[in-house]
């Protein structure tokens, strides 16, 4: 369990018997889990260079991950999700769908903060803002400098209800619509994938290396969002949870914009042309849609531990995005 906090002490050391003992004390601990912080977004900038994917256990704790968990089975119990839509991206995706295979057995809900009953998946999606914006802005950070990253997707929380339900290999991002990172938080708790299967199977390209990543509770993981991360959710035989944010890179995100006007005004200007009584407008282009990261959820003095409340309110929100 890492923390990195700003919280401030003054009037409990007011109170104590020894205040400059225990203000030292606290400064410490303050300064050790600084540097844990620290560290921890130092190994993901360190793996996302090397492997393209980053891998952290116990990331909020037990107590914190169980309220997560609860309230997503509360939200699943309650018939708010829906089936995962279908996006055939890949020419594996294309395959299946001749066959008549199905490409996605997962169902869905987008969360964006001010639902109600959805104050812990919030508190987690702050959390992941701020690890996202302590690597993306620290000196020497790799390819991740190389990105300007403000904005995200809302949160997708998924259940694979077992019996087999399963996700084909296919690539978040493979027509430069601005995703540039996928980060996944799992919620399965004592997962044994030789049980259970359910794995993520990451092949990133070029090569033939897999990554066989287990969706065990209070994991998170981050991978690049395009195609050098092509992956599958292997078919999952007890109920499998995870919730999942993309984040966006500026530059990239304004030129999937900008294509989508462009495609817009062409649509329109042949409706215009072509319209008759019984003909049929094109459906519009659309880029996918975000809203900006809020300054509180951004900041680098977000926690990472299960103890410090939440805000609900700083969740940032965006529209969802279909992979």
């Amino acid at each position: 369990m890492i923390t990195s906090s700003t919280t401030d002490y003054t009037n409990f050391f007011k109170h104590t018997a020894h205040p400059a003992n225990a203000e030292q004390y606290f400064r410490e601990l303050l300064d050790k889990r600084e540097r844990r912080y620290e560290d921890l977004c130092r190994n993901i900038i360190n793996d996302m260079n090397q492997y393209g994917l980053s891998v952290v256990d116990d990331f909020l704790g037990m107590e914190k991950g169980l309220q997560i968990l609860n309230e997503v089975g509360c939200m699943y119990n309650s018939g708010a999700f829906q089936d995962g839509q279908l996006v055939h991206n890949m020419r594996t995706d294309a395959r299946s769908a001749v066959r008549g295979d199905k490409i996605r057995g997962d169902k869905i809900k987008w969360v964006g903060g001010t639902e109600p009953g959805c104050s812990n998946v919030c508190y987690l999606t702050n959390q992941i803002d701020s690890v996202i914006y302590r690597v993306n802005t620290m000196k020497d950070n790799g390819i991740l400098g190389n990105y300007h990253i403000r904005e995200r997707t809302r949160a997708m929380v998924a259940c694979y209800p077992g019996s087999g339900t399963h996700y084909v290999m296919h690539v978040d991002n493979p027509n430069k619509d601005g995703r540039v990172i996928t980060a996944i938080y799992y919620l399965n708790i004592n997962w044994d994938a030789r049980e259970s299967g359910g794995i993520l199977r990451i092949r990133p390209t070029p090569g033939t290396t897999v990554a066989d990543i287990e969706p065990k509770f209070d994991r998170l993981i981050f991978f690049w969002s395009d195609i050098r991360n092509p992956h599958e959710v292997q078919p999952a035989h007890r109920t499998r949870y995870a919730i999942t944010v993309w984040y966006f890179d500026a530059k990239e995100r304004e030129e999937a914009l900008n294509r989508a006007k462009q495609e817009n005004s062409r649509n329109n200007a042949i409706a215009a042309q072509q319209a008759e009584p019984d003909s049929t407008t094109p459906a519009p282009a659309t880029a996918p849609a975000s809203r900006p990261l809020t300054p509180a959820s951004m900041s680098t003095g977000s926690a990472l531990n299960a103890n410090v409340p939440s805000n609900s309110n700083s969740c940032a929100t965006g529209s969802e995005i279909c992979t």
